[in-house]
């Protein structure tokens, strides 16, 4: 197994902390975010890193540099265009091969149980990708998921709207008092998902979104598993997360 760690934002949300590095160089107890991700992969025995860089990339490189350091082995790609997280991971297609991967942005925290329990889920049945989900009675926080008896995707709405939320509820997918699915970020995906992100066209956004893939491997019936992140799950999106982290 691979991973592939999109690091390649500014984090604009960190206003004047990201003036001179990229948000996943952040430090929370003393280092960075990417170094606390790196590690946790490391310790579930993965050990080839593929990190997409962008905003002030020679920090990322420059900190990392080969991974023998940390007992990995790291290269990097620069992304030039900031243009959505669909796109991101193809830079990373030559990396994968033909091998599956573990995809996660630079800016989410987890406990290292959470890889280990990816894998041991991603290794129980045939899937062409997993997703990790977070849960909430609000269902208004990010984008929502949806999924079987058996704990497989059947459905997902990218941050739905107002009018999103009153037919999901007309439709039955969300029901009074029960859990609502957040995509929490970390993923496992076969190659075959560049198959549906070289086909991506642009959001009303106007970005290429990775959760438009996934509805069109939906629709191709390929089986995307599904797990709930147990323990800690924190994205660190803006300064007073990341205080809080420091307490």
């Amino acid at each position: 197994m691979k991973a592939v760690i999109l690091a390649a934002g500014k984090g604009t949300r960190m206003r004047d902390l990201t003036n001179e590095i990229p948000k996943p160089m952040l430090k929370v107890n003393g280092r960075p975010i990417l170094q606390h991700i790196v590690e946790g992969l490391l310790s579930v025995g993965i050990r080839d890193f593929c990190i997409i860089t962008g905003w002030h990339a020679e920090v990322v490189e420059s900190f990392f540099g080969d991974g023998s350091a940390f007992g990995a082995r790291i290269s990097y790609v620069r992304q030039v265009v900031q243009d959505g997280t669909g796109k991101a991971p193809e830079l990373a297609k030559n990396f994968a091969g033909h091998e599956p991967f573990l995809l996660t942005y630079g800016d989410i925290l987890v406990k290292p149980e959470t890889y280990a329990a990816m894998l041991q889920r991603w290794h129980g049945g045939k899937f062409s990708g997993l997703v990790t989900v977070t849960g909430s009675e609000d269902v208004t926080k990010g984008g929502l998921f949806f999924f079987d008896a058996n704990f497989c995707l059947q459905h997902l709405v990218e941050k739905p709207s107002a009018a999103q939320l009153a037919d999901l509820r007309a439709q039955g997918w969300l029901k009074p008092g029960e859990t609502a699915w957040y995509n929490a970020g970390i993923y496992l995906f076969d190659p075959v998902l560049f198959d549906f992100t070289a086909k991506l066209e642009k959001s009303p956004r106007g970005e290429y979104e990775l959760t438009d893939a996934l509805t069109a491997m939906l629709a191709a019936r390929h089986q995307l598993a599904g797990l709930q992140i147990a323990g800690r799950w924190v994205d660190v999106r803006d300064p007073e997360v990341l205080a809080s982290l420091q307490e």
